[in-house]
C-alpha cells in the first residue's frame, strides 16, 4: 500500500463526544509507536488510533478467498 495516512499537528488537546469506550489488547511496541506519533503531532493516543482506524476502514478492500 503506497498511500500514507497524513496527520497534521494540533496546537492543543481537546475532548471528543459521541464515542464508545471498549477494551482491546495491543502489543507494547505498538503502544510505544502510537505514543511517539501522538507526541510528535500534539494529539492524544485516542485521537491517533481513531484516525488510523478510520483510514483503515475507508481504505479496506474485501476480496474473495481462494481457499475451500
Amino acid at each position: 500500500m503506497s498511500e500514507k495516512l497524513q496527520i497534521k499537528k494540533r496546537s492543543a488537546f481537546k475532548g471528543e463526544d459521541g464515542y464508545k469506550t471498549f477494551s482491546i489488547r495491543i502489543k507494547d511496541e505498538t503502544v510505544e509507536q502510537l505514543d511517539e506519533i501522538a507526541r510528535q503531532t500534539n494529539r492524544s493516543r485516542n485521537d491517533i488510533i481513531n484516525m488510523m482506524l478510520e483510514f483503515g476502514i475507508n481504505n479496506c478492500e474485501i476480496t474473495e478467498s481462494n481457499q475451500i
